[in-house]
Order: C-alpha cells, then structure tokens, then sequence
C-alpha cells in the first residue's frame, strides 16, 4: 500500500513539473529614455518569482524575459514594470 501511494505521489510531482514549462516573451517597454533604465527594468523583472533571465535594451526599448510558466505570468511581468515606473506589453 506505501509503494503505491509512493508511486503516486511521485507521478504527481512529475506531472506537474512536465506542466510547467520555460517560456521567452518581449515586453515592450517605451517608457525607457536612458541607458540606466534598463537596469531598473532588469532588477523588477528579475524579482519575479520564477523568471530565470532578463536582457532589458535601451536601443530597442524592450525587455526579453525567460520565465517559468508554472511559477509566473506574463500579467506579473507586466506589473513588475510598471510597479517599477516602466509599463510594458507583450508583443505579439
């Protein structure tokens, strides 16, 4: 009875860990003006549960996130930057 319930906890935890999966968005992000702005948008962004990398660009005005999908959502990044004084959208 104990190696079944073992077997199916494990199925558990492998399910949901093949569930989630590791996603790249760009976020627009038009209100940078200066080359220190990115370094804000990278640090909020960087503190969202879940997102493993963040390479923010003055030049092209946007933000490349690679986020865990099980742990955060596009709707959190978005706040983060704007939380941080920075709105963005995803492009699509």
């Amino acid at each position: 009875m104990k190696l079944l319930q073992l077997c199916a906890a494990t199925t558990v935890l492998l399910a949901a860990q093949v569930l989630a999966a590791e996603r790249t968005v760009t976020l627009d992000v038009p209100g940078m003006y200066c080359e220190v702005c990115p370094v804000t948008v990278k640090k909020a962004l960087s503190k969202v549960p879940g997102v493993s990398s963040v390479n923010a660009s003055y030049e092209k005005k946007e933000a490349v996130v690679t986020f865990d999908d099980a742990k955060a959502s596009i709707d959190q990044l978005t706040k983060a930057t704007a939380n941080a004084g920075y709105p963005s959208k995803p492009r699509p």
